[in-house]
């Protein structure tokens, strides 16, 4: 019995574009409404760099245009994905119903499907962005990690590196794509460890360098396993690392009372107590 569901539209020769996310692990994490929209597009742009991916897509769909041959080494990756935009919305334009197709949630780490959806509406077209389980969302169920017990912040790592934030270590820190740090094109080779070291300098102002960090890689195929190393901080700079792997940093703190913020909420509380009384 098929799960397919039909997608309404009120304009039915207009072009329109939906972003949908296919979760991490293949086949698994996509739902039926995702499904449903690669099933009933046009056209099928996949931003997924597997070809076991591709195969997949091709057999729920004939005509699957992968993005990955506009990457090129040395070339910026924000001209790529201004490309992908471009491509996307050429046949939201000639009246097709278009979708994009990547992995995770499109709308996380992901510039193409915010701008293309952006693009589409701004021009007069229905645009929309479905939801995927996310590598974030990986994390925490591989890690038994849960945002709400310490707080948890997440940085792209050249955000962190190339600007002056604050860090909080009473919290959880997830670092993404830091095998990419000062890389702006699709190299597939990792950062030297001369990079990544003025990453661990960087760290070092807020965590001690004998503190244990998580390098993490969430499934992709059924017959995986997440892949997880727990190093020091120091031998961050120097172990291999691909670009779809995330280092998550505990905390190397405990969380401090505000006494004077607790003082003023049961001041209130006594406040209010009164009022109800009178």
């Amino acid at each position: 019995m098929s799960t397919s569901l039909t997608i309404p539209t009120d304009d039915q020769g207009r072009g329109s574009i939906t972003c949908i996310g296919l979760g991490m692990t293949l086949g698994s994490h996509l739902t039926p409404l995702a499904r449903s929209h690669i099933e009933q597009a046009d056209v099928v742009f996949m931003g997924v760099s597997n070809s076991i991916v591709e195969q997949w897509l091709q057999r729920m769909h004939k005509d699957v245009r992968s993005l990955q041959p506009y990457y090129g080494e040395g070339k910026p990756r924000s001209e790529t994905y201004r490309e992908w935009v471009d491509l996307m919305m050429t046949e939201v334009r000639a009246g097709k119903k278009v979708c994009g197709a990547f992995y995770g949630h499109p709308g996380i780490f992901a510039w193409s499907p915010h701008k293309v959806i952006e693009v589409a509406r701004a021009e007069g077209y229905d645009a929309h962005m479905e939801p995927g389980i996310s590598a974030e969302d990986c994390l925490y169920a591989d890690l038994g990690v849960d945002p709400g017990s310490h707080g948890c912040q997440h940085f792209e790592v050249n955000q962190l590196v190339f600007f002056k934030r604050r860090l909080d270590p009473t919290a959880y820190l997830v670092l993404w794509q830091v095998a990419m740090i000062a890389n702006e094109s699709i190299s597939k080779t990792d950062a030297s460890a001369a990079y990544r070291e003025l990453l661990v300098d960087r760290l070092s102002r807020d965590y001690p360098l004998d503190h244990e960090v998580i390098v993490y890689r969430a499934a992709t195929l059924p017959i995986e396993r997440p892949r997880i190393r727990r190093v020091p901080l120091s031998d961050l700079a120097t172990m291999p690392m691909t670009a779809e792997e995330t280092v998550v940093v505990p905390p190397a703190e405990a969380l401090q009372r505000d006494e004077e913020f607790i003082r003023r909420m049961e001041a209130l509380h006594e406040l209010q107590a009164k009022r109800g009384t009178a």
